[in-house]
């Protein structure tokens, strides 16, 4: 029964010449409200005042931290505020994701995942926020061969090109695919998270 429940959740498309699954992204777009997920429109008003200065302060790189894990984002406070400047400065003005992700992630409590709502907050069009759930829908799709709990810039960068990819194939924008895709999992995952 199980088998068939997915047959119709899943669409298919080519991706790499390969023919994939993917899922009803409008559908499950609508579902993100209900989740507890972060908040995309607060996201932006923090993305609104990176692009305005160039850099973060310490208190917006907190609560944009807060808004993607409450549960690591004191870990923040912890930096020194003018490294958090610095180093969101210098990311700010490079353009290769890969450094730019290794450079948030130096800083206290910035994980991949934190780090990925970041370069979300700066240009929604070209990045979505990722986390477990985002890699256990791609996992279920057969995008990836084994589920992750943890992510580096590499796990980011594999992630993007698929979700770019769904998005150039949709109405979407990347960053609602990523919260399509974080609301399927939270919506079809049968048993716990972690």
């Amino acid at each position: 029964m199980l088998i068939i429940r997915f047959y119709f959740v899943f669409k298919e498309f080519y991706w790499r010449g390969f023919k994939i699954k993917t899922i009803d992204f409008e559908k499950y777009l609508k579902e993100y409200d209900q989740t507890t997920g972060l908040y995309p429109e607060e996201l932006m008003k923090i993305g609104k005042k990176y692009h305005k200065k160039g850099y973060l302060t310490k208190e917006e790189l907190y609560q944009l931290a807060h808004l993607n894990s409450t549960r690591s984002s004191y870990h923040v406070k912890k930096n020194p505020a003018r490294r958090v400047e610095k180093v969101t400065e210098v990311a700010y003005q490079i353009e290769d994701d890969f450094c730019r992700l290794t450079l948030y992630k130096g800083l206290m409590g910035i994980g991949i995942p934190t780090a990925s709502a970041i370069l979300t907050a700066l240009n929604s069009k070209k990045h979505c926020v990722i986390d477990t759930r985002v890699w256990a829908t791609l996992y279920n799709l057969d995008y990836f061969e084994q589920e992750k709990e943890s992510f580096k810039a590499d796990d980011y960068i594999k992630i993007m090109e698929i979700v770019r990819e769904m998005a150039a194939k949709s109405k979407l924008s990347t960053a609602e695919i990523g919260y399509a895709l974080f609301a399927y999992d939270v919506v079809n995952r049968e048993g716990n998270l972690h």
